[in-house]
């Protein structure tokens, strides 16, 4: 009992010593440029807080670069808002591909570069009506119905197939008797 309780204990120690290189390596390289970038659909924004101090009430630029763009002044530029604490800027329908994010503060220093991936917007289809599915897809049930209708009418239907069994069983019961005409 005891010897498992040390290997159980060893393991783990093996386990946490293994995670912390790769932990070390998965930083991302915003902590070390200053800036974050992050981007949802075509729609990349930056935030920062290595330009707190603003000159003439700006707190500085972000510029985004496309592949073909080389300076900070080819790129879409925009002015850095928010507070001493954080700023931030963002750009909006971004086509899909790699990019540049570059931040000057106002007082001319570089916050921080990073390139970021943008996948652009989901694609939406367009469904005509002459070939149009579902929304729900196939409901389940006997023979893949698609509507309740109430308990009134499964009794009624129920009782319209009892008294055609009846009415069948009535009428071979009949034909099996050779005397009657």
């Amino acid at each position: 009992m005891r010897n498992s309780s040390l290997l159980l204990r060893s393991g783990l120690t093996v386990a946490a010593a293994s995670v912390l290189p790769l932990a070390a390596a998965a930083v991302p390289a915003s902590a070390v440029s200053g800036i974050s970038v992050s981007t949802t659909g075509s729609t990349v924004s930056v935030t920062t807080s290595a330009c707190s101090q603003p000159v003439n009430g700006s707190f500085g630029t972000a510029s985004l670069l496309n592949s073909r763009q080389s300076n900070f002044a080819q790129g879409r530029q925009v002015s850095l808002s928010g507070t001493a604490a954080l700023q931030s800027a963002a750009w909006s329908g971004v086509s899909a591909g790699t990019y540049t994010v570059i931040v000057v503060c106002a007082n001319g220093t570089t916050a921080g570069t990073q390139s970021v991936v943008v996948s652009g917007p989901t694609p939406t289809r367009t469904i005509s009506s002459a070939t149009a599915s579902p929304s729900r897809g196939v409901m389940g049930g006997m023979g893949g119905g698609s509507r309740d209708y109430g308990t009134l009418t499964l009794v009624g239907g129920g009782a319209l197939v009892g008294a055609g069994g009846l009415a069948a069983a009535w009428y071979l019961r009949r034909k099996s008797k050779p005397y009657r005409l």
